[in-house]
């Protein structure tokens, strides 16, 4: 006979862990199979190791700052395979608590990968076993996009190779234009070397605030990033020098390492979904309904297999309501409505809510306050990078439909600025809100006079 569990969890990264975590604790009988390590993406290969990277990559400009304010510091020298080993470590420390903390809640932590081969039936391929389930719950995140038809592709790297390169190459070239894009480039960037950005469109963050997306163009540009905008590549060749990515438009990039940034694909290949039914979207994610149901009954998935929003705390929350509804007697849809978001870039973005053009959409009446200024902490360092604030209202209504910025700990305020846009929040209330003084944050409930209005979706003043 096989093993019988109430939940057979797929996929052991942030929303798996999270919705096999709170079944057991609500005391389903649960198993969590994961095929490379627990923590996925997010703590593996992303968020977290890219965030330190990020912190490593400030330390140049925060010694050059240090003059500024009296400190005297000898010539740094950077180690890369140092920050490497203690990455490693940091990771592999997250990882066993993530561990830990499945089976502490009871969940049976099977290191597997796991795939449906019939209804309730989970086959763990690396044991070569299989085991029987009333719900099972798909949680295998994404993969790194890569273009098959591109000559030269294997030449490349993505966001899964970058953390384990031996050494820091000196000449980088990234291609994309969104948050793993913009943040590797500004990572290399601050480590020292030779940095590129190669987009399709006309200016990056597609999806971000416009004003917001151009001042991070000029900041990127600022610190020596090379922007090539409305090109792609056409072949990547190996030469004894190094790589050499020719575009289409006839630019020659060398390089000594091509990191392609190009998005991500729902990791759905060899699950078994075509032997059970189960419905894919047009771009190839899982489809579900708002409780995280496929189209076969006893499946679920979260995540950004199923290409809602594909960030981490989406992730868990849609993990953390799923086991909250089918075992802890609650109903509970998530909303995937202003949801706040931080992008790593260099200056850092944090934002929540609706950008100027998704708001005049739905709203042709608008009042846009916006606020560029060097940030105190710069003041003496002699640093020209500039803060950006942005509040984005409802003239009829006078509710704050969008806020974005740009600037030191962007992604910090973005966090509490999402509670105030869920709450509702009125330009009033920000008006009526004391500043914290000295603080960058206070310009967001000072900025009295509108920087322009628009009417019937046009400028009046």
């Amino acid at each position: 006979m096989s093993e019988r569990y109430d939940l057979v969890v797929i996929g052991g990264g942030s929303g798996g862990v999270r919705a096999a975590r709170i079944a057991a604790t609500h005391g389903a009988k649960v198993a969590i199979c994961e095929e490379y390590r627990w923590g996925g993406t997010c703590v593996i290969r992303g968020c977290v190791p890219k965030k330190l990277f990020v912190y490593a990559s400030h330390v140049e400009e925060m010694i050059e700052d240090a003059a500024g304010f009296g400190w005297q510091v000898e010539t740094p020298r950077f180690d890369w395979p140092t920050l490497i080993a203690n990455k490693d470590r940091e990771i592999a420390r997250l990882e066993a608590i993530y561990e830990r903390n499945l089976k502490a809640a009871g969940v049976t932590v099977i290191r597997s990968r796991g795939e449906i081969e019939a209804p309730h039936r989970v086959r763990l391929v690396h044991e070569d076993r299989a085991i029987e389930a009333e719900t099972i719950l798909i949680a295998t995140g994404g993969r790194p996009n890569l273009d098959a038809s591109l000559p030269g592709i294997e030449h490349v790297i993505t966001s899964n190779e970058v953390f384990h390169l031996e050494t820091m190459p000196k000449r980088v070239v990234v291609a994309g234009g969104g948050y793993i894009a913009v943040e590797f480039a500004g990572i290399f960037a601050g480590l020292g070397a030779d940095t590129t950005l190669l987009y399709r469109g006309p200016m990056i963050m597609r999806g971000f605030d416009d004003d917001l997306r151009s001042a991070l163009q000029d900041e990127m540009r600022a610190k020596g990033i090379n922007l090539v905008l409305n090109d792609t590549f056409e072949r990547i060749d190996q030469t004894p020098s190094g790589l050499v990515g020719t575009t289409r438009a006839g630019l020659a990039l060398e390089a000594d390492q091509i990191l392609f940034a190009i998005g991500r694909n729902p990791a759905i290949h060899g699950l078994g979904l075509d032997k059970v039914g189960v419905e894919l979207t047009q771009a190839g994610a899982i489809k579900v309904d708002a409780f995280s149901k496929t189209s076969v009954d006893h499946i679920y998935a979260v995540g950004d297999v199923t290409d809602r929003v594909a960030l981490t705390p989406v992730a868990i929350r849609e993990g953390h309501a799923f086991a909250d509804t089918l075992y802890g007697g609650k109903t509970i849809a998530v909303d995937h409505a202003l949801i706040p978001t931080a992008v790593f870039s260099q200056p850092e973005i944090g934002t929540v809510g609706l950008s100027e053009a998704d708001a005049l959409k739905d709203h042709p009446d608008l009042d846009i306050y916006l606020s560029r200024f060097r940030p105190m902490k710069l003041s003496l360092s002699g640093r020209e990078e500039k803060t950006l604030m942005k509040i984005i209202v409802d003239a009829a209504s006078d509710k704050v439909l969008g806020v974005h910025v740009l600037g030191p700990d962007s992604g910090e305020m973005a966090q509490l600025l999402g509670i105030a846009l869920k709450m509702g929040a009125t330009k009033a209330d920000f008006d009526a809100t004391v500043a914290v003084h000295p603080t960058a944050a206070e310009e967001l409930v000072t900025m009295r006079t509108p920087s322009r209005r628009l009417r019937g979706g046009k400028i009046v003043s």
